[in-house]
């Protein structure tokens, strides 16, 4: 019963290759054969490798990868580049999230056997809300990357003051971004590790790490699920609980020096927490 959900997650997968290929057979022996050896493995490395039980786990609840992304990219255009379109209309949040994040990045930087303050990276960042408040008054240079193209030009203006300081816009979605190799002394996500799936946000957490350059870290910021995995029609994202965080970031070959949920939200809001990243190789 432990694995039912990403049995049935998978289901759909197989009905594919089940009204493709088995129904064309002529051996109704041969197709039952293929059916179970095939959930029969799959039941298998569900118990041996928990990252197949994770995949399942957000194949089940968005049911489709490219509408998955295609919905996301639909929703963001339609969303104001202004700092309420960022907050998503709780804008009267800002400067608590804003606070908590300078607080917690102040632990992390700036002294011995600390990240430096030379350059950091500001992934999903919209119109730079967060470079703009949290990374440009410590950092001497930023980069910003986000997928929408209209948030990244109003980031122009909006960061018009400090310009001088923002070294590189990219245009890119981050399952599709790899940051520049031992580059940065802190990667900054917020708020988007949920628009990528698993599989995907694994294997940017591994880049991320690459990315970092000697005591970096990385500062992974977002909704946290009470229990489980939800998907948010409204955005196209899946938001994940504890475990499943944990797990990921442990494949990744990532370390938690610290988590922190985010004081001073109202009750009826998604728990928000931080969460402070190294490499294994920089401990």
């Amino acid at each position: 019963m432990a694995y039912l959900g990403a049995h049935f997650a998978f289901r759909s997968r197989w009905q594919k290759t089940d009204d493709e290929l088995c129904r064309h057979s002529m051996s109704f022996i041969l197709h039952r054969a293929i059916r179970n050896d095939f959930f029969q493995s799959y039941l298998y490395l569900l118990e041996k490798l928990s990252l197949v039980k994770l995949y399942a786990l957000t194949s089940q609840v968005i049911n489709g990868e490219m509408q998955f992304y295609a919905r996301a990219k639909l929703f963001y255009s339609e969303v104001p580049a202004t700092e309420e379109g960022m907050m998503g209309d709780y804008i009267e949040l800002s400067n608590t999230d804003i606070q908590s994040s300078q607080e917690f990045l102040r632990r992390f930087v700036g002294g011995p056997g600390k990240a430096g303050t030379d350059c950091a990276l500001d992934c999903g960042s919209g119109i730079g809300r967060v470079s703009k408040h949290v990374l440009l008054p410590v950092f001497n240079s930023v980069e910003l990357v986000d997928m929408m193209e209209t948030f990244l030009d109003e980031a122009q203006n909006y960061l018009q003051a400090k310009e001088d300081k923002v070294e590189t816009y990219y245009c890119y979605s981050l399952q599709e971004f790899t940051p520049a190799l031992r580059k940065y002394d802190v990667i900054w996500i917020q708020w988007v590790s949920g628009n990528l799936t698993d599989k995907d946000l694994l294997e940017f957490l591994c880049r991320c790490c690459e990315g970092l350059r000697e005591n970096g870290i990385i500062i992974l910021k977002d909704n946290v699920a009470r229990e489980g995995c939800f998907f948010d029609s409204s955005d196209s994202s899946v938001i994940r609980d504890m475990d499943i965080l944990r797990s990921l970031i442990d494949k990744s070959g990532l370390v938690v020096l610290r988590e922190e949920k985010q004081e001073g939200f109202p009750e009826q809001c998604v728990p928000v927490w931080m969460f402070a990243l190294r490499s294994n190789g920089n401990l």
